[in-house]
């Protein structure tokens, strides 16, 4: 018995049906401009993205805030590069 060939395509190996809403989450200092560099990042991968659509919470000391980006995402490689990106920058803590 013969395997069948390899897919070539990885969207057939990911649970999410491109393209959709998708919903990151990101914790980073609350100091002025988080929010601003945090639209730039995800502008920058989803031209589409709408700055309005922004969700904040902050911690209960202040020190930190909450953004939720909801981003068109149109392939893994995509989320992939954003998140590297959201995660490289020096007030960003944590991105989910």
């Amino acid at each position: 018995m013969t395997t069948p060939p390899a897919q070539d395509d990885p969207r057939k190996d990911s649970l999410i049906e491109y393209p959709c809403r998708f919903p990151i989450k990101v914790m980073g200092r609350h100091v002025d401009g988080l929010v601003h560099e945090l639209t730039q990042i995800a502008k920058a991968h989803d031209p589409s993205y709408d700055a309005a659509s922004v969700e904040l919470r902050p911690s209960k000391g202040g020190n930190y805030l909450g953004v939720t980006l909801n981003v068109t995402a149109t392939s893994r490689e995509q989320l992939d590069g954003l998140y590297r990106a959201l995660t490289a920058h020096p007030w960003v803590k944590v991105v989910i």
